[in-house]
């Protein structure tokens, strides 16, 4: 739901009543990730997909069914084999959905509500909803924030909650917070009362956070074309080059960030965090091996550095005089990229932003042509039972 923020925002500032239906959990080779969205107003508009096509029509009719009846229900779409134009999924997956009339006086509008106003602001949240378990805490919502807290919006001036058991908020909110912190969408299981024993409830989480950030060290033609790239994947990317004469917004008209200062020194006192990728392309001994000493240390996503393969056991060698260890080496992708053949800096960007996608994604990058991995590496989320389940009170 989070996904499509911007447009439920302004649904919500308008006043109008729409159903959403989200994807909670996903099996085999489903086109759409947990949190994806669609959803549909009073007046038939429709915005997001949840299955690239495959259910929409079924989907888009739930949600109209909601709207009118008021019933949070969860359906269960898949393949189907004994008639091919049945509504399934063709790819062969498995998706569970919520759908949840978001109206006025509905329970779980003021929470999603704030939620989606956090996320339309670019600002770090998570909205969890329950959906399964008692009838009447399908759909109930809780926002949780970034210092912990969960449930109250100030702006709105509801205090939220599943309005069951208060330990259950309190767990809910320990256990999202960790979704949050790592910018993470998928469901865990909890007992109704909060604890891990008792009656089952399954909790989808869904998380808004602040795009992740690519700092690309070295303001070259190669760093134009990751630029581009990288803001296609959308990252926020800073450029950072020591020479002012390079590190231009001329040059660099895609950048979100351009930073003239000694790598090292800017990576020193700029935040990063765990979704962090840093492109060293610098290629230069003097600029590479402080900033490459200090980048290895860090709790990034990815560290990778340009460079010819002798560049690269000269640099290994310069680093390990400085202290850097074999562990910390071990780390370091080089020479930068997967091996697509590139030589242009926009195969080049492709081969460095294939390689990112690969790490984040637990890929292999090998040709999936005659493999026997599996397409999508994500780990599934937990499913959840299918069927119409009754109605929110």
């Amino acid at each position: 739901m989070l996904d499509i923020a911007e447009e439920l925002h302004r649904w919500v500032e308008q006043g109008r009543d729409f159903a959403v239906a989200t994807v909670v959990a996903v099996g085999g080779s489903a086109p759409r990730q947990p949190g994806a969205a669609l959803a549909v107003d009073a007046d038939g508009t429709a915005i997001g997909s949840v299955s690239g096509g495959c259910v929409e029509g079924a989907v888009y009719e739930l949600c109209q069914q909601a709207l009118q009846d008021g019933e949070t229900v969860l359906e269960r779409f898949g393949y189907s084999d004994e008639d091919a134009f049945a509504v399934g999924l063709t790819c062969g997956g498995v998706i569970d959905i919520l759908v949840t009339p978001v109206r006025a006086g509905d329970p779980a509008r003021p929470v999603l509500a704030a939620a989606l106003r956090a996320a339309a602001a670019g600002e770090a949240a998570a909205v969890a909803r329950i959906v399964s378990g008692p009838r009447e805490l399908m759909g109930r919502a809780l926002l949780i924030q970034p210092d912990g807290g969960a449930g109250y919006d100030a702006g709105l001036g509801h205090a939220g909650g599943f309005g069951a058991h208060p330990e259950l908020d309190r767990t809910v909110a320990a256990e999202a917070g960790a979704f949050l912190d790592a910018g993470r969408t998928g469901t865990l299981e909890i007992g109704e009362q909060g604890s891990r024993c008792g009656a089952p409830l399954t909790v989808l989480v869904e998380s808004s956070v602040p795009p992740p950030r690519m700092i690309v060290f070295g303001a070259i033609d190669f760093a134009s074309a990751l630029v581009r790239i990288g803001k296609f994947l959308n990252y926020h990317v800073t450029v950072c080059d020591a020479r002012p004469v390079f590190a231009t917004k001329a040059r660099f008209p895609d950048a979100d960030e351009i930073v003239v200062e000694w790598p090292h020194t800017y990576l020193e006192r700029t935040s990063v965090d765990a979704r962090t990728v840093l492109c060293v392309l610098t290629h230069d001994a003097k600029f590479d091996v402080p900033l490459l000493q200090l980048a290895l240390r860090l709790p990034v996503a990815y560290v990778g550095a340009m460079g010819s393969r002798r560049t690269h056991l000269d640099r290994n060698e310069r680093l390990r005089e400085v202290g850097v260890t074999e562990l910390e080496l071990a780390r370091l992708r080089s020479p930068i990229g997967l091996d697509l053949g590139a030589r242009t800096p926009e195969e080049t960007a492709l081969s460095i932003a294939s390689e990112i996608v690969a790490g984040r994604r637990g890929g292999s990058g090998v040709s999936l042509t005659g493999a026997h991995t599996p397409i999508h590496h994500d780990a599934a989320s937990t499913s959840t039972p299918a069927g119409r389940i009754g109605s929110v009170a």
